[in-house]
């Protein structure tokens, strides 16, 4: 798609692979919108990007339907969803709380599955639009203490397929990309510091640049999904 046609709404938008995908959509000459749940640093960010702010938390059902009806009455062409909003805790099984799995499920999956529905109902009406998931690594493999977090990327994976296949014929492309690790704030307000930087792995804008990319291509095809490794991790 022509970049200038699109007319996007982030979620995640105010830090991180959401901020980076944001600013280079809008270099492009994309309109923005992204949400978040904390007022302040999703405006502080909306600033910056010249973007338009919803405060939003994706795992509520009327602050999702508020959310794409607000996007709708400012971008009526709305055509783009990059669904980015989640985040990870990481606990042994054995100290694995309900309450915490469900957390996390009900952002990276229940959250996921209402920005798309709703935003799925608009692009149908249109006959086109594009659905882009942030997955992970994680969803392919999991790994130690990883329970809550896996899964919910496993689950995320399986919706995309669900969702690919029902809205091909609606002129929809449905992608998935799947970074591994990303030095951003990802778990800095979790139960992960944040590590030191390391020049050999990926950045937030590494994983938007592939966004966007996979954005851009013509109408006519898509890609359905991909992953993005570090070159040479230590």
């Amino acid at each position: 798609m022509d970049l200038k046609n699109a007319a996007v709404l982030v979620t995640g938008g105010s830090c991180g692979i959401g901020f980076e995908t944001a600013r280079v959509l809008r270099e492009r000459g994309a309109r923005v919108a992204i949400c978040a749940r904390h007022q302040d640093m999703l405006e502080s960010a909306a600033k910056q990007l010249d973007a338009l702010p919803v405060v939003a938390d994706v795992s509520h059902e009327d602050d999702v339907q508020r959310l794409i009806a607000t996007v709708v009455k400012e971008y009526g062409d709305y055509n783009v969803l990059i669904n980015n909003a989640g985040f990870g805790v990481f606990t042994p099984l054995i100290e694995q709380s309900a309450e915490e799995f469900f957390r996390v499920w009900q952002t990276n999956v229940l959250g996921a599955m209402l920005v798309a529905r709703e935003s799925a109902r608009h692009f149908i009406g249109r006959k086109y639009g594009n659905i882009v998931n942030i997955s992970s690594t994680a969803g392919q493999r999991g790994f130690a203490n990883g329970s809550a977090y896996c899964a919910s990327k496993f689950a995320l994976h399986g919706l995309t397929e669900c969702w690919r296949a029902e809205l091909r014929q609606h002129n929809i492309r449905v992608m998935q990309v799947n970074p591994s690790e990303v030095q951003t704030s990802f778990g800095s307000q979790e139960s992960q510091p944040v590590k030191p930087h390391n020049d050999s792995k990926l950045i937030a804008q590494d994983i938007a640049q592939v966004i966007v990319s996979m954005l851009e291509i013509e109408d006519r095809g898509f890609v359905t999904e991909t992953t993005l490794w570090a070159t040479n991790p230590h």
